[in-house]
């Protein structure tokens, strides 16, 4: 593929995950995509079979998203001086599971991805992508000292989410106030806030 032509397929992916991230799978076609990359309908369907396969672009895209913000997080842990409480590490890591932003686009991304399961293309690159952000978060455990599976973690989170946003709860003090406990046995009694 010529580089004009690589240019012109992540523009078109860009648009697929903008769309994704907006309005969840039933958002993403062939005709949206190619109207927010300002690209013609037929280079869409030159660069993506089906829609499939453009979901599968657009959702890997986001895995790719995810993974580098848990891994920003992580850089920015390293960074931080000071004494790892367990107050501390507890925001820290729900800050790396969960996506920036407000209560409202925690919801939103949970929504989507909830409906993403529906859609096999969608369910395919987030189930294959999900090792690589147990990794980030693995990588974030031991520089904490934190000896938790990185899948225990992401699993509390995202129960805190689904919680927190069902009885109208703040989704980022819920979701620390469950993982805290379970960070309590890794810290001296001095660290505990």
């Amino acid at each position: 593929m010529s580089a004009k032509g690589q240019r012109r397929r992540e523009q078109i992916v860009t648009a697929a995950t903008e769309l994704l991230r907006a309005g969840g799978p039933g958002a993403v076609s062939h005709r949206a995509a190619a109207a927010r990359a300002g690209a013609s309908l037929s280079a869409t369907t030159y660069y993506f079979a089906g829609l499939d396969d453009l979901l599968a672009a657009a959702g890997a895209r986001m895995v790719e998203e995810w993974v580098a913000h848990a891994r920003a997080v992580h850089d920015a842990e390293l960074r931080a001086p000071g004494v790892r409480a367990v107050g501390r590490a507890a925001a820290v890591l729900v800050d790396a599971v969960l996506p920036p932003g407000t209560d409202e686009d925690i919801r939103s991304a949970y929504e989507h991805l909830l409906v993403a399961g529906r859609v096999p293309a969608l369910t395919r690159v987030l189930a294959a992508g999900r090792h690589r952000l147990d990794a980030a978060i693995a990588d974030l455990l031991a520089t904490l000292d934190v000896a938790l599976p990185a899948a225990l973690v992401v699993t509390v989170v995202d129960g805190a989410v689904v919680s927190a946003l069902s009885e109208g709860s703040p989704v980022r003090a819920t979701a620390r106030s469950l993982i805290t406990p379970l960070l309590a046995p890794w810290s001296a009694p001095t660290d505990l806030r």
